[in-house]
């Protein structure tokens, strides 16, 4: 097993094209690699499958990446996780890579669970941080486990490669460098790559928010203590001032309050704002694992007693419908005097 093993060499990414753009997490993806290939004294590498994929190989280049594996077809127009099984699994045992990490996005969190079963190896969720172990050049895959409650550190000791997704908006995105060179291998694959079990009928856009949470820098959340459907206006109100978006604990989605699409939690988006307002939500456990990484959490309940404010940095006990009309009033006099 050691043998085959040493067959695996580099670290890869994921590069992600959305509506015809490099999605902002694969630039994100170059900073958790880099650190990681040094380590293992290998080139940084990713793959991108897409669409008149242009300059786009370049741009990861510049960025940081040393070799681009691009796909480029008019079947990755949209992302089709058939598709992206057959090609990702062919590269990947082509030239066998050692670590193979994503994005916790849509794409990643489908894709990565069903390139581990194919190829039968290990995967790690959510992480918040990946390193390597100084004695056995292992990734160690760091991740919140028990409802955010301890850090448990995964290894894969016996399969390649070693495969985890990380939190998106977790690390800061690599500046350009004009100098920066490296390599771009376009690959080609026969058409029955490109058949699938799933057709695409259409797509529609969630309008109920201009920033999808997973990318919001700051993030405002209502539970069960809004009490009503129409009070969330208050919550779009005050993320507006915040340029951010709407949050919701599964209590305020279960009651019809706000679509599932603002879920937080276990069953839910997994999210880690630099700002995470907790609005009338008492703190579940399952709620708490899906932003417990959020830089600075403000939490706004009537209950002192409440869970939320256990690992909130700062704590607001009194009822929200005196407090945040306050808070909006006075953001928004702070808007119009800055105007």
């Amino acid at each position: 097993m050691a043998e085959e093993r040493g067959k695996y060499k580099g670290v890869w990414t994921l590069s992600e094209q959305r509506e015809g753009k490099l999605n902002s997490v694969s630039f994100e993806l170059i900073t958790w690699g880099k650190d990681l290939a040094k380590k293992r004294n290998t080139p940084l590498s990713t793959v991108l499958l897409g669409h008149n994929l242009k300059n786009d190989a370049v741009e990861l280049i510049k960025r940081g990446i040393d070799i681009v594996y691009a796909v480029d077809s008019p079947y990755l127009s949209y992302f089709n996780p058939d598709i992206y099984l057959k090609i990702i699994t062919s590269l990947i045992e082509e030239y066998k890579p050692e670590i193979f990490i994503a994005s916790a996005t849509t794409t990643g969190r489908t894709i990565m669970p069903m390139i581990a079963s194919k190829i039968e190896t290990g995967l790690t969720a959510d992480c918040t941080g990946l390193d390597i172990e100084e004695e056995t050049g292992l990734l160690l895959q760091t991740r919140p486990a028990i409802g955010g409650n301890v850090m448990a550190t995964i290894k894969t000791p016996n399969h390649r490669p070693q495969m985890a997704t990380v939190r998106p908006r977790s690390k800061n995105i690599p500046k350009r460098d004009e100098k920066r060179n490296g390599k771009i291998i376009k690959k080609e694959f026969p058409d029955n790559y490109y058949v699938s079990r799933i057709k695409r009928i259409s797509f529609e856009k969630d309008k109920t928010q201009d920033i999808p949470i997973q990318e919001a820098e700051v993030i405002i959340s209502g539970g069960k203590g809004l009490k009503d459907k129409k009070n969330f206006d208050m919550l779009y109100k005050l993320a507006h001032l915040f340029n951010g978006g709407v949050g919701a604990s599964r209590a305020a989605v279960d009651m019809g309050w706000i679509p599932y699409s603002h879920q937080i939690g276990l069953s839910g988006k997994t999210v880690n704002p630099k700002l995470y307002m907790a609005i009338g939500i008492s703190g579940a456990v399952q709620h708490i694992a899906g932003m417990s990484s959020s830089e600075i959490t403000v939490a706004i309940n009537k209950d002192p007693d409440a869970n939320i404010f256990k690992i909130s940095d700062f704590g607001i006990i009194g009822g929200l419908f005196e407090i945040v009309p306050l808070l909006i009033k006075k953001l928004e006099k702070e808007a119009k005097n800055e105007r």
